[in-house]
């Protein structure tokens, strides 16, 4: 990272998909654009002292700690933004690190059979819950309840597996 270049080139990566977290997070464009700010501002500073192996998950951790920290001092509650974090993994599978993809997968697997069925058609087939139960057969409430239940699986899943140790599961060498 003592590298401009390279510095520039993570920044322009990540910029854009940090700031639509801490805005999912914060609701609030300006304080979500300061904290990404400091984050960077953080790690250009400190370039020298770090040893990052796998940048994408140091950046959504210190992100989400500087929202933690801006809310701690507000005094907020933090079970609130955990909540909004993990629905923002859930929310965008499809543009999560190739990794973390793995070990949500991995959690999916965990599911019931049908409840991963429904949970699936829900989040990767855009289907909606009426089309669910016509398809499958099932009425609409057994839909919500299947897709609330998986949610909070993959949730528990999350807080378990994905942000305790990423460097443990993140081989990513930057």
């Amino acid at each position: 990272m003592k590298n401009p270049e390279i510095f520039e080139k993570t920044y322009t990566d990540y910029w854009k998909k940090l700031n639509a977290f801490s805005y999912t997070m914060t609701q609030d464009k300006d304080l979500a654009q300061n904290i990404v700010q400091d984050v960077f501002i953080d790690l250009w500073e400190r370039k020298d002292d770090l040893n990052i192996h796998a940048i994408e998950p140091y950046l959504f951790r210190a992100v989400k700690n500087q929202i933690f920290k801006h809310y701690q001092n507000n005094r907020f509650d933090k079970t609130i933004m955990e909540d909004k974090f993990e629905d923002y993994i859930i929310d965008n599978f499809s543009s999560i690190d190739s990794e973390l993809m793995d070990l949500l997968y991995s959690l999916l697997d965990k599911l019931p059979e049908k409840r991963k069925e429904v949970l699936l058609m829900y989040k990767f087939q855009d289907m909606s819950i009426d089309q669910i139960a016509e398809e499958l057969g099932i009425s609409k409430q057994t839909v919500k309840n299947q897709i609330s239940s998986a949610l909070k699986q993959l949730r528990e899943g999350l807080k378990d597996l994905a942000w305790l140790a990423p460097i443990i599961f993140f081989k990513q060498n930057f």
